[in-house]
């Protein structure tokens, strides 16, 4: 399984800058960074990367999510949470494995389930 901890340029496929504005929702395949203002829904498999300047408020269900700027709302994450300073969250992270750096602030609760096979046939 990839872990999509380290940020390079190159693999970074989409990016909204600082003065974009977007409400709707987002689906994408590959790694994006977002650094604006963004209301409503983001779906991937992949990587979203939100920036120092960035403003978030929705529901965000990606693989991995490396945060660093302004969230409200729910994230579900497949492989990671990386909340880097100085994030502010307010809202529920669903995720296996969680970090947090000094200095995030972070109002909500974690749910650290792993699906295991017996969980997802009790689930049927």
């Amino acid at each position: 399984m990839k872990k999509p901890v380290s940020i390079d340029k190159a693999d970074i496929k989409a990016f909204l800058g600082p003065g974009s504005r977007f409400e709707g929702k987002l689906s994408f395949d590959e790694m994006v960074r977002l650094d604006g203002f963004f209301i409503g829904e983001i779906n991937s498999s992949d990587t979203l990367v939100v920036g120092e300047s960035a403003k978030v408020e929705g529901d965000i269900r990606v693989g991995a999510l490396i945060l660093s700027g302004t969230f409200k709302g729910n994230i579900q994450a497949t492989t990671l949470v990386d909340l880097r300073a100085p994030a502010c969250v307010e809202g529920n992270i669903d995720t296996p494995v969680l970090k947090i750096e000094e200095k995030v602030q972070f109002n909500g609760q974690v749910s650290m389930a792993t699906a295991s096979p017996k969980e997802n046939k009790a689930g049927q």
